[in-house]
């Protein structure tokens, strides 16, 4: 599949980055860059521009009591509102009519490149682009765990311009598909509708979401990029490029290998540094998912049993009865504070710390 983007390659910044490329071993990334750059510029515009304007027309009240760190982090939530949704749905375009990728076998899947994986790979790696730009420039809002998760995140995503596992960049962008949920619960927190019955509704869907596309799904997909990734460690993929003359004669490959394989040579393989750190990172998110599915059972579960929020009014109580009896020797002028509830991943951020993106 040729890549789907409706801009071509811009020659002058494909020269720029050649070198890089030519050095880090990326020889794809020449033909993408330009899709990183400009994903990249547009989700920026759409946090800079489109979210302030829009959200002091929408929510007049609400983004202007909101301070600058937390309208940051409003412009960001509307940002990651727009990837997900929109990623998610070329992802699925990409993985029903890119038959190149459906009929790739397991060397593909470890060394393979179709033009329409790797334009979800190069939109993945703009928005993580765009991530760490604005968490290095707001480093006092963000903090450095968020600024390692960007820095991260863009690393594990350029691997697939070597390209390696580009076959699976629509598998595991599928994880995304709860994200459009958590965003919306986070502003239906922002808004004042916490605890109404479209936050359930929308609750309801975003553990569905997650159970069935991050834990069953993501774990299914991380168990077979690990058994290719294990077929192909060490190992030179058997095509044309890479055996002997008189096998050449011989043998016979898939007809896609001329497209698919064009980037395979004689130094290509799967170092051990390479499946370590790409499996570590895989296995690490997936653990990160599980620890993160229970969290969102239990805020929903505070949040819409009886139960727990009379158990939660009886703690505030007493916890201002307690500051209340400290106090009681301070003068008459001092105002008395009561505890809030200590916020979960679905409350979103505390203070100006925005959630795991």
């Amino acid at each position: 599949m040729r890549d789907p983007f409706p801009i071509p390659p811009i020659p002058a910044l494909s020269k720029a980055v050649q070198p890089w490329a030519d050095y880090l071993d990326l020889p794809t990334l020449p033909l993408h860059i330009h899709e990183v750059v400009i994903m990249a510029a547009f989700y920026y515009f759409v946090g800079s521009v489109v979210s302030p304007v829009l959200s002091r027309r929408v929510f007049p009240a609400q983004y202007a009591a909101l301070s600058r760190g937390r309208k940051l982090n409003w412009d960001v939530h509307v940002v990651s509102l727009v990837q997900s949704t929109t990623i998610n749905a070329l992802a699925l375009w990409v993985m029903f009519v890119d038959e190149e990728r459906n009929n790739m076998d397991w060397q593909e899947r470890i060394w393979g490149y179709t033009g329409g994986a790797a334009m979800i790979q190069a939109l993945a790696a703009g928005y993580f682009l765009y991530d760490l730009i604005i968490t290095a420039t707001n480093l006092n809002i963000f903090g450095l765990g968020m600024l390692a998760h960007a820095v991260s995140a863009l690393l594990v995503y350029s691997f697939g311009f070597r390209p390696f596992v580009n076959y699976y960049s629509t598998t595991f962008i599928l994880w995304e598909l709860s994200s459009p949920f958590l965003n919306i619960h986070w502003f239906f927190d922002k808004l004042g509708m916490t605890g109404s019955r479209a936050q359930l509704y929308n609750g309801l869907m975003l553990i569905f979401t997650f159970f069935s596309c991050r834990l069953v799904w993501g774990t299914y997909q991380s168990v077979l990029v690990a058994r290719d990734v294990w077929a192909g460690l060490g190992i030179t993929p058997r095509v044309l490029a890479t055996v002997g003359p008189e096998e050449a004669l011989k043998a016979t490959f898939p007809s896609q290998y001329t497209q698919t394989m064009q980037y395979v040579s004689q130094s290509t393989s799967v170092p051990f540094w390479l499946a370590a750190v790409y499996m570590g990172a895989n296995l690490t998110l997936n653990t990160l998912n599980f620890y993160w599915f229970f969290k969102m059972i239990d805020a929903v579960r505070k949040r819409f049993d009886p139960r727990e929020k009379e158990k939660e009014v009886k703690g505030v109580e007493n916890s201002a009865q307690d500051q209340a009896m400290t106090t009681s020797t301070e003068t008459n002028s001092t105002e008395l504070k009561t505890r809030t509830r200590r916020g979960t991943l679905l409350d979103g951020e505390e203070g100006d710390e925005p959630p795991p993106i």
